[in-house]
């Protein structure tokens, strides 16, 4: 082996596993590990971007207070990233893992700024654009081994503006995410990342008003087979005891839980059976908070 490449070689059996980015969410030792996908999937207002926000955050912050200091890409095809609110998640986990003697404000920002250094953010219009961001990421993942973690939010993003470009046909219709699932599936192949995606969900039936049929998978079938944790999200009241027994002026932001269940069939397993987990949570200005079971 060349000395480049073994390098190369060195420095994607460096990169970091995520199995443990959020146990809370996972079934036990069930995380997403190298060259593994998590879809986030559910209906608008069931706190998936809220979901996403809590787990970048624990990627980019430093390891002494929690995090796992890691690089991140965020492919931003819905033009919705809110960057205020990202920092303001941030700023408020830093000012939780303060050592007890107070730093300066400078201190403060320039972990803040360590902290958004580890975060590139892309944004990308169409499925053709995606594809193109893809291709030239691979330039990034082979020179970045503190790169870890992929997020596209969302991969659905395109799938009206594809299936009527596509026409009539189903293959022209999935044809771009077609070829963005085969060149994801390479990319975490060989450089052994880890993918997170939120996708929409849309009725596919039109028989009857089951919530069910929102909970069908509907992008193509390369996509279908990268996945290996499924993230079903939704919402939900919670009792008005719960509000009754917070007190104070937290508890309207105790009133809407939402809830995650897992469905885990990672390749890593050494079972090929389906793993489950189901969570809950609510939102604060902090950012996500889990309810204990």
């Amino acid at each position: 082996m060349s000395e480049s490449g073994a390098q190369l070689f060195a420095r994607l059996e460096a990169r970091r596993s995520l199995k443990d980015i959020e146990p809370r969410l996972f079934p036990e030792d069930g995380g997403p590990d190298h060259g593994e996908v998590v879809e986030l999937y559910g209906t608008e207002g069931t706190g998936k971007t809220e979901l996403l926000y809590h787990l970048l955050c624990r990627c980019v912050l430093p390891v002494a207070i929690g995090g796992l200091e890691v690089d991140v890409v965020f492919l931003d095809t819905d033009y919705s990233l809110d960057m205020l609110r990202l920092v303001g998640i941030l700023e408020s986990r830093l000012n939780a893992g303060r050592s007890s003697s107070s730093p300066s404000a400078a201190s403060d920002e320039a972990a803040l700024r360590l902290c958004l250094s580890r975060l590139l953010v892309i944004h990308c219009s169409s499925s053709s654009q995606l594809l193109l961001t893809l291709h030239f990421l691979e330039t990034s993942l082979s020179s970045r081994p503190g790169l870890a973690l992929l997020i596209i939010d969302s991969i659905s993003a395109f799938y009206w503006l594809d299936r009527c470009e596509g026409g009539a046909s189903l293959a022209k219709q999935e044809e771009k995410l077609n070829k963005c699932a085969e060149l994801l599936g390479r990319l975490l192949r060989d450089y052994r990342i880890t993918v997170f995606a939120t996708c929409h969900a849309i009725r596919r039936s039109c028989s009857g008003p089951s919530s069910s049929d929102y909970d069908r998978p509907y992008l193509c079938r390369p996509w279908q087979q990268l996945v290996t944790h499924r993230l079903l999200c939704s919402r939900q009241e919670a009792a008005s005891n719960m509000a009754a027994a917070a007190g104070g002026s937290r508890e309207q932001k105790r009133q809407q839980v939402f809830t995650v269940h897992c469905t885990s069939s990672s390749s890593s397993s050494s079972s090929r059976t389906k793993a489950y987990r189901s969570s809950s949570f609510y939102v604060t200005d902090g950012g996500v908070e889990f309810i204990c079971p």
